[in-house]
């Protein structure tokens, strides 16, 4: 089956931070919007951030690797090498939940992971994987 793109609508409380965050911090092509959501080019995907008014949640968090991982999340698995220049690249932007490192490190699986927030409290994930043929090894 060939791949195609997801669609992946997300809160925020502020469309302008949120928008400026996308655009100008992770680089993401701009694409159609209004007063209340934004389309953004995810790394081939479709993202889109709607307005959503502020609800106070209590962040939920699994343990993966030693680690307390946010749930939700979402993100993009990139290229080893992608996902380096990528971490350098927003490194002095966002502050990272979980810095980023290899998890699961000469194991099945094996992979560079990093967490941060987007400015309205969406957690996202980027990865990568040393073999992209472990993607779905258990």
């Amino acid at each position: 089956m060939h791949l195609r793109p997801f669609h992946l609508a997300i809160p925020v409380d502020d469309v302008d931070k949120a928008r400026t965050f996308y655009r100008d911090i992770l680089n993401l092509p701009e694409g159609r919007s209004s007063d209340h959501w934004v389309d953004f080019n995810f790394f081939g995907h479709q993202l889109v951030i709607h307005y959503k008014e502020k609800i106070i949640d209590s962040v939920k968090h699994n343990e993966v690797d030693g680690k307390a991982v946010p749930v939700p999340h979402f993100g993009v698995v990139l290229a080893w090498d992608d996902f380096h220049n990528f971490a350098k690249e927003i490194g002095a932007h966002v502050k990272f939940i979980i810095e980023p490192y290899i998890r699961f490190e000469g194991k099945p699986g094996e992979q560079a992971t990093m967490f941060f927030y987007d400015p309205c409290g969406n957690a996202l994930e980027f990865k990568a994987f040393k073999n992209d043929d472990q993607l779905f090894a258990s």
